[in-house]
């Protein structure tokens, strides 16, 4: 066994993420030989201490696209990141629409961080806000796919090849997606939380899995924080008690469901 370690960073609010990254770490770790720790980001207690690495560590960041970039709530934390020389491959999982500068800009925040990376890759997993937008993704298509990743970037590791990768982007990134409307005008729902329906059995689940910890655990009816629309309240109640209701929001995913149905396909880089 190696005293390599690969990384399994990620941040997965409905699953597909995780999915990804997990089955990316999983076959470098075999085929390097090498321990796997993981490192789950996706709610507060997760990003309470900054991530540290050594030297020889290589490092999955796998992230969701919100709005074409990174998840601004995410922003701070990995302003923490102590890469320490460490190589990474930044890897970021969207609904069908675009990733446009997400890889990019995840890219520039690990080699502020002082990682090097070595690789990266876009990915294809249901949307979160809908039920029928690369709906069953990743399918088996993409489960190649990362087979397909993992064996170039371990054959470069284990040709010694770190030279950095060259990803598609703009970094700094301009401004997030600015969701319009049929007329072209804009669509805010910034401020829409989650509603609660009569089916909630005060569980409070909704609340432990929530990112930002907006929900009130004792009371998940109430929500108090910042919602960043990531719906893992909504798609993992077991009960379907969360739902939102705002105009805006609904009218975006409508189009989002008509107009993004042409398949788009994981895009690699090493």
């Amino acid at each position: 066994m190696s005293e390599r370690r690969v990384w399994c960073m990620f941040f997965s609010a409905t699953g597909g993420v995780k999915k990804i990254a997990t089955q990316l770490t999983r076959a470098m770790c075999e085929k390097l030989e090498c321990d796997r720790r993981t490192l789950d980001i996706s709610t507060p207690a997760g990003r309470e201490k900054p991530p540290v690495f050594a030297a020889d560590d290589i490092v999955i960041c796998a992230l969701p696209v919100y709005a074409g970039r990174v998840p601004n709530v995410l922003l701070p934390y990995l302003r923490t990141i102590q890469g320490n020389g460490a190589w990474a491959v930044p890897v970021v999982v969207y609904g069908n629409r675009a990733y446009d500068n997400a890889l990019r800009e995840l890219q520039g925040l690990l080699e502020e961080g002082g990682c090097t990376c070595i690789g990266g890759a876009a990915f294809i997993a249901q949307h979160s806000f809908s039920d029928t937008l690369a709906a069953g993704r990743p399918d088996i298509t993409d489960v190649n796919a990362v087979s397909t990743f993992s064996y170039q970037l371990c054959a470069k590791i284990l040709d010694n090849d770190f030279s950095p990768v060259t990803l598609p982007g703009v970094y700094p990134p301009p401004a997030y997606y600015q969701p319009r409307d049929e007329k072209g005008e804009a669509l805010d729902f910034l401020k829409a939380k989650p509603r609660t329906g009569p089916g909630c059995n005060g569980c409070g689940f909704c609340a432990d899995v929530c990112p930002t910890g907006a929900i009130d655990h004792n009371d998940p009816t109430s929500v108090t924080g910042v919602c960043i629309k990531c719906n893992a309240c909504v798609k993992r109640c077991v009960r379907h008690a969360k739902f939102f209701d705002d105009p805006a929001y609904l009218t975006h995913k409508k189009l989002l469901e008509e107009t993004c149905t042409e398949r788009k396909e994981p895009e690699l880089f090493w």
